[in-house]
């Protein structure tokens, strides 16, 4: 049997290489498919574990109480939007990264994509629907109004429930702790030198209504 010149050595070579090559990528490749779907099953699990498991929850939301039965995982935000209709509370990311959902939790603003309902059991919980003063817009709302602190409006309600806990807070703030104190609210519109504006118009309508 003749002896393989070397380049048929080179080329038997490159194939066994070809060869081996192909059985870890597709080995690899096996591996992550299967991981995929029992890494998504798992998740499903561990979102699914505790459903229909009811629960007794006392909220008092704009001054008004009201005990529901929730599951223990749901936030605050969807007790709010689909138990309560009290819609005016946005729901954005779910993430806790835009604040088109914060609301007052003892006066302090929090996401309530972040909040579990049970959380807020025992608290006072205000709304942007609880800014209002009868049939009249609160301070923030009005400024808001007056200084077209919005585009879209989708924000709006985020962004007025911030300010007033920023304003309950820090009743004169500089410019500098309005922008610090907004940053956690986005405009996707950019309306934030109108925003800045109306935050500053807000502790005029505030300090004249004491």
């Amino acid at each position: 049997m003749d002896k393989p010149t070397p380049e048929e050595q080179r080329r038997s070579a490159l194939s066994r290489r070809r060869f081996f090559n192909s059985v870890a990528v597709g080995a690899t490749e096996a591996a992550v498919l299967t991981a995929i779907p029992e890494k998504a099953a798992a998740q499903r699990a561990s979102l699914e574990a505790g459903a229909g498991e009811l629960v007794k929850v006392a909220l008092s939301v704009n001054g008004q109480p009201h005990t529901l039965m929730v599951e223990p995982r749901w936030s605050l935000q969807h007790v709010l939007r689909d138990r309560l209709g009290l819609t005016g509370t946005k729901s954005g990311c779910d993430r806790g990264e835009c604040g088109a959902c914060t609301v007052l939790i003892d006066g302090v603003a929090r996401y309530s994509c972040l909040t579990l309902a049970v959380e807020a059991a025992g608290t006072q919980v205000t709304t942007v629907e609880g800014l209002m003063r009868g049939g009249q817009l609160g301070p923030v709302q009005q400024a808001f109004l007056e200084e077209d602190g919005y585009q879209c409006g989708y924000c709006t309600p985020g962004q007025m429930m911030n300010v007033e806990g920023l304003l309950r807070k820090m009743p004169d703030p500089t410019m500098e702790q309005i922008r610090e104190g907004v940053s956690g609210n986005l405009c996707r519109c950019g309306a934030y030198a109108h925003i800045f504006r109306a935050v500053e118009r807000a502790a005029q309508l505030k300090k004249a209504a004491r």
